[in-house]
This record gives structure tokens, sequence and C-alpha cells, in this order.
């Protein structure tokens, strides 16, 4: 609950610090003393919007801030949540709020002393205040809000979270195929050129290394004839048997040089071991030029053996082009593209996969559904039986309200137990939306469209009281809404708002004294010019203080004995209707805010 507002500089008020109690807190004063101002802080504490001219003349800035309970823990859990994802929260059950206005300056938001957006500001305010009157912070006008009455009236939150988590897993399972469907034009694209690449490289029959010893036997193919010739000089210069008596050829001139020493060996056998080395030079030179005259025997080019191997050669540069710069390089790539191929026919079989799942989800989700609008459709009569009863018990049995609840037949939407298909969202195939009319004879129309200001201010009472025990936004403030109402009706608003204040914080601006005097608490604005300055004051009532308000409220300035009399019979009869309706209540019992 609100525990304490305090305003400086705002309007007309210079310094005030409110503190509030729980149950039925209730605003008097004369005309212009400045009790909407208060109403018109507590929605800048929610909104963070407001222009200078609302700062007091002489100041720089205005300031207003909101000190919150946030018990019991249950009933802002989704304030709490909200806050902590925000990173606003505490460890205390404690809120903050302030708000800065200041001329030439951005306006300053603080949220438990960290700076906030107005975006964050507003959603906070949206689970703690809800403000009826002349302002336009009025949830009930909000369609959105429509959807989630009835289903705190039906209890039927859980079963449309449930829903929403469904549809949450439909959407990414959407997502997940769509995504695959942009692909599937390019995942067969690739799914052929991988087909193709794997075997053009397999119709190769590669082995690792063949390249280098191609390139070998090419080169020596290409260079046979050199090759030859080459090594028939070196044959020719050992040991040519045509030029076997060519003085020239270096195994007949070893063969004399080895005659001529064997005889000086004869002579002097110390220098054997020369003519062994000789002798040996001459059988390695000898074997040398046998070697090299059969080298020269197989020289013989082959040309079909050398196209062979040039066609083999261009087949490995074009693969080496394509996929890598060695044989190694191209069975790598071809590994790779196999494991790629099989990972696309994999992603077939999960697009498959996909569609079963998506289509077995859509009937589940339809179903559920289909049952949750059942339940709203049902709960949406007794909705409105439930208003047009608080609506007979404050004279306003003319007023008709329905809880339109509708769908839209769609054939891209949600299979329905009936055969049917409905479009839908986050929180089911239903439209929810208000509808009344405030006279005899006129069509229902939405909400939002009531032109009254009391009328709306009543009727958001009788909706209130119907919902009490669903509504989970903790404060409710009423702003003048007694206007155009007489005092017999302003009793039976004010038993509304104290009953409405056993499971809210009520907070209620009024100039009926039939309305005040149900009040848990009274305070009272005022105002006085100081030193040409004209200020706004706010004081708690008790006893005799509050006995005067109300006989002013009934009888004005100069008020009889008998305006007294009658002030005390009706603070009398709202304390022994309070009394009554404690002993006798089977709704809930005074919230401990």
């Amino acid at each position: 609950m609100l525990t304490e507002l305090k305003v400086k500089n705002m309007g007309i008020i210079e310094d005030m610090d409110w503190k509030l109690d729980a149950g039925f807190n209730v605003i008097t004063g004369e005309t212009g003393a400045g009790k909407s101002l208060i109403i018109d802080a507590i929605e800048l504490l929610l909104t963070g919007s407001a222009g200078e001219d609302v700062i007091r003349t002489g100041a720089t800035e205005a300031k207003i801030e909101g000190v919150f309970t946030l018990e019991p823990a249950a009933r802002y859990l989704s304030l709490k949540h909200f806050l902590s994802d925000k990173g606003f929260s505490s460890d205390e059950d404690i809120l903050i709020i302030s708000c800065e206005i200041r001329k030439d300056k951005m306006s300053l938001i603080r949220i438990n002393g960290h700076t906030a957006t107005k975006s964050v500001l507003r959603q906070a305010g949206q689970l703690l205040i809800d403000i009826h009157g002349q302002s336009q912070h009025l949830s009930l006008l909000d369609k959105k809000y429509h959807l989630e009455f009835l289903d705190s009236f039906a209890h039927t939150l859980e079963m449309r979270s449930a829903f929403t988590l469904g549809v949450t897993r439909l959407q990414k399972i959407d997502a997940d195929l769509n995504l695959l469907a942009q692909q599937e034009k390019d995942r067969l694209s690739r799914q052929d050129f991988l087909c193709f690449q794997i075997e053009e490289i397999r119709n190769a029959k590669l082995s690792p290394g063949e390249d280098l010893e191609l390139e070998e036997e090419r080169r020596l193919i290409s260079n046979s004839e050199k090759l030859k010739e080459y090594a028939r000089q070196v044959h020719q210069n050992l040991d040519d048997r045509e030029f076997s008596h060519d003085s020239s050829s270096a195994v007949f001139r070893l063969n004399q040089a080895a005659q001529a020493l064997r005889k000086l060996v004869e002579l002097d056998p110390s220098i054997k071991p020369q003519l062994d080395l000789l002798e040996k030079s001459v059988y390695d030179l000898e074997e040398l030029a046998r070697e090299m005259g059969s080298y020269v025997d197989k020289q013989d080019s082959d040309p079909r053996r050398l196209e062979e191997i040039e066609v083999r050669w261009e087949l490995l540069r074009n693969l080496k082009r394509k996929y890598g710069h060695s044989v190694e390089d191209i069975l790598s790539f071809l590994e790779k593209a196999e494991k790629d191929l099989a990972s696309i026919n994999q992603s077939g079989e999960q697009q498959i996969q996909l569609i079963q799942e998506r289509d077995k989800l859509r009937k589940e989700l339809g179903f559920l559904a289909f049952d949750l609008s059942t339940q709203r459709s049902q709960a949406a009569a007794r909705l409105a039986d439930n208003v047009l009863k608080e609506l007979g018990e404050m004279d306003m049995g003319q007023m008709q309200f329905e809880v339109s609840v509708s769908r839209i037949s769609s054939l891209e939407g949600l299979p329905g137990r009936n055969g049917q298909s409905y479009s839908f969202n986050a929180e089911g195939i239903d439209n929810v939306e208000f509808m009344v009319s405030t006279n005899p004879g006129e069509p229902l129309k939405p909400l939002a469209k009531i032109a009254s200001t009391g009328e709306i201010s009543r009727f958001t009472l009788a909706l209130k009281g119907a919902l009490s025990g669903a509504d989970n936004i903790p404060v409710l403030v009423f702003d003048e809404i007694d206007i155009g109402v007489g005092g017999r009706s302003g009793d039976i608003l004010g038993r509304k708002l104290r009953r409405l204040a056993l499971t809210h914080q009520v907070i209620c601006v009024t100039h009926l004294p039939q309305i005040a005097a149900f009040a848990d608490s009274h305070f009272c604005v005022s105002k006085q010019v100081v030193e040409q300055h004209t200020i706004s004051s706010l004081i708690y009532l008790k006893g005799e203080q509050r006995l005067e308000e109300l006989a002013l409220m009934l009888a004005g300035p100069g008020h009889s004995a008998t305006a007294l009399k009658n002030a005390a019979e009706l603070l009398k009869k709202a304390e022994d209707w309070k009394k009554s309706s404690a002993q006798n209540a089977s709704g809930p019992a005074q919230l401990s805010f």
C-alpha cells in the first residue's frame, strides 16, 4: 500500500508529508483547496509526465516521492518480478518512487534510488495504483485489462499461463520452420552441388602422394630423349664397345694402366695395394658402363604412357584448383563434403519432425483455448450479473452491462473442439471487452466511450466491487466519484467504497459527508495565504475535528448545532454499519497492508 506521499513545490502545495493508513482514506475540503492536486501528484508519481507549469511559483523544481510497502508478498508478486527484471529489486518489502520536475532540465525519476525511465515507471505504476475520476489513468478504460479482470474473476489465470507457454513454443517452432523454409532452396542447391563435388572426387580414385609420383614420372618421360643422349655420352666415354679401341675410353686407358702396374708389382711387390685399388676402379667403371648402357636401352619413348600421364595430370590440376593444393587436401575436402551432405539430409528430417510437433501442439492449444474460452464465457455472465447487482444498489439499475467474449474465425487459426478454427494471440482466442449502456433504449457501447465522468466513476466502483476478490491492483483512487450524486446515493457509495477497502487501500476525494462518514482515515485539505502566497495543507481529522468537517460539509460555514448533531448521526450510522458488516461478512477480512 501507499504509506507516505511527499509533495514539495507543486502548484499551491509548498511542502506536504502525507502518511496514509490501510483501508478507506477520504480527502475532503473546500473547492480549489488542492484536493485534486494531491491526486495529480499521485498520477505524476506513476507516469513521470508533467510540464514546468506544475512547479510552484518562485521554485525551480517540484518533487514528489511515494513510499510503498509490498506486503502481503503474494499480492505484489508480479510487481516484484517486474522490478527484479528491470534491476530495481530490494531485499526489503519497501518501494520508494520519486519524481523531480525541474525547470529547463529533464525530469528525474528514481525507483529505490536508481534512475528509471518513464516507460518503466508507467509499467510499475499500473501494477500499484488505479486512478478513477477526472484523469485518464484508468485501467478499466483500457481494453487490454478487461481480459485480465475476467481471467482473475474466472480463476483461469493458470490455464491462460499454460496456453501462453504453449504459444511461445509454437512461435519458436514456426520461426524454426520459417528459417528452414527460407533455407530450403539454398539447401537443395547446396545438396546438388555437394553431390556433384563428392562424385567428382570419388570418380578420380585418388591415392595419397599420387600427384608427386605422377609429377616425377611425367618429368622423366617428357625428358626421355635428353636422358638417353646424356646416358649414351656417359656410356661412350666410359666403355662403349663400338669405340673399344679408342684410346679416349676411360676403361681402355685404365686397363692399360693396370697392365703396366702389374709389371711394376712383379718387380716391387710393395705396391700391390695400389694395383688392387686400380683393378677395383676398373671393375666399378665397367659396371657403371654396363648400367649406363642398360639405362640407354630403357629410355625408348612411350607416347601412349605420356598421354595417359598428361590426362591424369590435367585431372589432378583441375581438382587441385577446386578443392586444395594437394591430393591430401582434396581427400580432406571430400570427407567434409560427405559430412555436410549428411547434415543437410538430417535438416530435412528435422523439418518433418517440427511440422509433426507443430501440428500436434496446434491441436492441443486449440482445445485448451476453446476450453479457456468456454470458462471465460460462463464467468462473463456471472460477472455481468454481479456488476448489475452492484449498479442496482447504487440506484443505477437503468444501466446495462455485458462482458463481450467474441472469437474471430480464421483458417490460419487454432482448431477448436467444434471443428472451427479461430485467430489467436498469447492470451487465447477471445476478444474481451466491457460493454455498457447508460440509458434505456441505447445500444451497448465499449466502456471507454461513456462520456460522463460521474457515470464512469460509479460504474467503476460497481465493477471494482464485483471484482474485489480478483483485482490485484492494491491501491484504488477515486477522484470526486460523487459528481451528480445526492445524499441517499452517497450513503450507498460510502458503503461500497468501505466494502472495497476490505481488500484494497482506497483513497477517495469527495464532497459528500455521507461518503466521508465511512472513512477509516479522514484528511482535510485547506488553503491559506502566507506572505502573499497561497499554500495548501493537509491535516488528519479525528474526534471533534472530524465532526466539525462533516457538519461543514452538511450545512456549510456557520453551521448550527443541528448540523453537528446530524454529523454525529452520520458517523454513528456508518460505524454501526461497519460493525454489523464485519460481523456478518462472509467475504475476506480486513487486509493487513
